[in-house]
This record gives C-alpha cells, structure tokens and sequence, in this order.
C-alpha cells in the first residue's frame, strides 16, 4: 500500500511514524525544511520538500499509484486544493483532508460528491467533542468508546484502592462477586501494556481496558465500583471554536455552562451564539476569578485554550482548589506520556483525534472504525469479516491470530456476542478485535480478502 501525506506537522509526522512501523511505502510533502528534515531524521520514509496542492510535486511523490491521500496540513484551504489536484491526476486515489473550520461544515456532502470528491473530511475537533462528552459522567475513565452504533462500550478506567477486583486473579472474580465480569482486553501498568490471562490479577492503580455490551454497561461500571454520575456544571477555559462546540452541545444537554475567555471579542461573539451559557471575560488561570466562580463547586473543569502549558497549569490549579474533575487538551502528542505522571489522567488531543480516524481508513481489510490507546501502544478496531478473509468459518481458537491481539466481540444482525475459543465467526459479522502496534500487520493480513484492499 502506498500511501502520500501531505503535511509534516504533528498529524502528518504520526501517521507517517505509524505506517512506517507498518512497513507501509509513504511519502511525506511539505514546504517547511525544518519539519521534513525532522520527519527525515525520525521515520524511515520518502519526504519530499515542496507544496502538496502542486501537480509536479505530487507526480514527484507517486500520486498516480498511490492507494490513498493524506492532506493534513494546518490549511483547511491547502488540503482541499491538494485534493482537488490529486482528484485530477489520479482520480482512483482514495483522498482524506483534514478540514477544521466550521465555515465548511455544511459543504461536507459537497466535497464529497462532487470535485475534489474528497472520500473522508475529518475535523479533529468535532471528534474532541465528543470524546469529552463521553468522558465527562464516567468517574475515573480515560476512554470512553462506542463500536456498532453504541451497542459496544469500550472503556479505559482505573482501579481505585478500595476496588473490591484489586488482588484477585481474574478467573477467580466471578466466583467472589457472583456474577460475570466483563471482557477484560488490556491493563496498562506502570506505563506497561499487558494482556491479561485468567491467573492475572488486577492491582489498584491499573488502568483497565474493558469491553461491554451496552445494555450491561452500568453493572460492568458497577464490578468496578463506579457509578455514571449526571453533570450539572462545567467550566470551560478558552472559548475557541472547541469551547464553542463543547458549550453549543451541553447547551442542549441543559448543563449549567461557564466560559472564561481572554479575547474581549471573542466573549461578544460567544455571547451572540449561545444562549444560555454564561461568557466571563477574564484569564483562567487567576486564582482570584475561579474563586469567584466557586471552581470547587463545579462538576467538571475542561481546559482549552491554545496553549498546552496554561492548559497544563490550569487544570493542575482547579484540582488543588478543589475541582472533582478535569479534563485537559493538549496539541502535542508528545506531551500525552507525561500526563499520568503529574495526575492529569482525563486527557483529550484533536491531533490523536485525527490520527484514530484516519487509521480506519488506512488499513487493510474492510475496518469501520479504529482507536489507537496508550500513545499508540495499541489499538482496538471495529471491522466487517469478508467472505474469504482467514477469519471466517472457524473457531477462534484455530484462527492463526497473533500474540498480541484479541477478538473481543462479534457483532451479528442486532446480537453483540462475547466470544469464546469455539466461538465461529461468519461471512458478514462485524467484529472488534484489540491489538498492540506490533501484531497489526498480521492482524490486517487475516482481515484481508484475498488480493483485494479496501
């Protein structure tokens, strides 16, 4: 598969990183020589040092047999155009632009049917929406996931030190709790992964990685002692276009919404918008303010400015005077590792964002959805079983499924099944499977029909 990314920024460079670990042939355009040289000096790819909307760089990259386009430049308008030339040169490219600004939301259908006949827009901060929201009722939850239209709950959430699993080896939970526990997928440990088996015990701190049925998704919170809590109040800081959305969403969800916005046209603009949130002019970093807001009374502090280091500090200070939860944005994925290890746990990042929803689109096989967890550590994905692929028509016990990855659901008509060994999977059934980065390869190998990609 060869792939062509133009844009070396954060988005551009992980993708790139990602694939190339895949041994995917890619190639990387951007103007900037200090961006390619990093992504040069970083990642085993071709990079090429010019535009990415320009016909002789992209006949330069291959675009003619290039499988897909990535145009994932900080320019909504760059990505479009590089688009559009890529739909002229080599109209069989698959072509995926990032597009942020609202002003383009209502042609999204447009850019799709007709030129550039872009396959897939993806805005990162529609997505950051709603990962927030998911997040928000969730005690102690770092992901919060739907797979089959919300039938599937797949959730990362840590174990307290008073949880009644913590010690106890797997198989032997039932028996001590009197009921089934849910498909435990991945815990992660002192910054490790781990793939537990029935003799492995959970230990307070970890954070679980589970999957759950949706109807069953309270009792599964309920096993780990934590309870959907409604939300009532939310302080946000920074009223850019996230905060816009965010605020617009929970203002149909009737929650109590404060803004605390720098710019003194930016709040006018906001207060023209909304309707019901109240638009406070102000840093959000003064302790002063959020004490006159009464901080420690609020349900939720979100942090989303445009700068990661007050989003960083302000999120501490909410929960040193008091704030229940926050949850954070930070742009730079490098920065995501360092979170746990300071107590920021509730993170969001519009450029990860972008990453899960481009990885759908990237693999072999035909995948619906994909979420890279745990700086990328691994990955769960949502995929339709083709006819011929390897993994129909027999048990999972004897599909030649790699050491690192997991099928932890099949989906079948209106039916969510948790499997087991003997379990068989037909032509059709959605399935989710978990994986680390280093078993994706073979997992998109046994997806895969027969000398086909999608």
């Amino acid at each position: 598969m060869k792939i062509v990314i133009v844009g070396a920024g954060e988005v551009g460079f992980n993708i790139a990183r990602h694939l190339a670990f895949e041994n995917k042939d890619v190639v990387v355009i951007d103007n900037n020589p200090v961006a390619t040289r990093y992504v040069s000096d970083n990642i085993d790819v071709q990079v090429l040092i010019g535009s990415g909307s320009s016909p002789v760089v992209l006949n330069q990259a291959g675009i003619k047999e290039a499988n897909i386009l990535l145009a994932v430049t900080d320019s909504d308008e760059t990505n479009l155009v590089a688009c559009l030339v890529a739909n002229i040169i080599s109209p069989t490219t698959k072509k995926l632009a990032r597009i942020r600004s609202a002003d383009y939301d209502e042609y999204h259908n447009t850019f799709r049917d007709q030129p550039p006949h872009i396959d897939t827009l993806i805005n990162p901060e529609i997505e950051v929406v709603k990962t927030i929201h998911r997040i928000m009722n969730v005690p102690g939850a770092v992901d919060v996931d739907d797979f089959a239209e919300g039938r599937v709950k797949f959730v990362g959430i840590h174990l307290d030190k008073s949880a009644r699993l913590a010690g106890v080896p797997l198989m032997e939970i039932p028996a001590q709790i009197g009921k089934k526990i849910p498909l435990i997928a991945a815990v992660i440990r002192d910054e490790e992964l781990i793939i537990p088996r029935g003799n492995d015990r959970l230990l307070a701190g970890d954070l679980v990685y589970f999957i759950s049925e949706k109807d069953n998704y309270l009792d599964s919170l309920a096993i780990f002692d934590k309870q959907m809590e409604p939300i009532g109040s939310v302080l946000i800081i920074g009223g850019g276009n996230i905060g816009f959305r965010l605020a617009n969403l929970l203002e149909e969800k009737a929650v109590l919404t404060k803004i605390i916005e720098k710019d003194p046209d930016r709040c006018a603009l906001l207060a023209e918008r909304l309707n019901k949130a109240v638009i406070l002019h102000g840093d959000g970093s003064d302790q002063q303010l959020l004490r006159e807001e009464n901080i420690q009374n609020m349900d939720v502090v979100i942090t989303l400015t445009n700068d990661e280091e007050t989003n960083i500090l302000t999120s501490l200070l909410a929960k040193r005077m008091g704030t229940a939860k926050t949850i954070t944005k930070i742009s730079k994925v490098s920065y995501l590792p360092l979170m746990s290890m300071i107590g920021l746990e509730q993170v969001v990042s519009p450029r990860l964002s972008a990453v899960n929803t481009i990885l759908q689109h990237i693999r072999r096989g035909k995948v619906l959805s994909a979420k890279a967890i745990k700086n990328e550590q691994a990955e769960i994905m949502e995929a339709v079983a083709l006819e011929t692929a390897d993994v129909v028509g027999k048990p999972i016990k004897k599909i030649n499924i790699p050491k690192g990855a997991l099928i932890t659901g099949i989906i079948r008509n209106d039916n969510v099944i948790i499997p087991s060994g003997e379990s068989v999977i037909e032509p059709n059934d959605r399935i989710i499977i978990f994986s680390t980065r280093q078993a994706i390869p073979k997992i998109e190998k046994i997806l895969a029909v027969k000398l086909e990609y999608f």
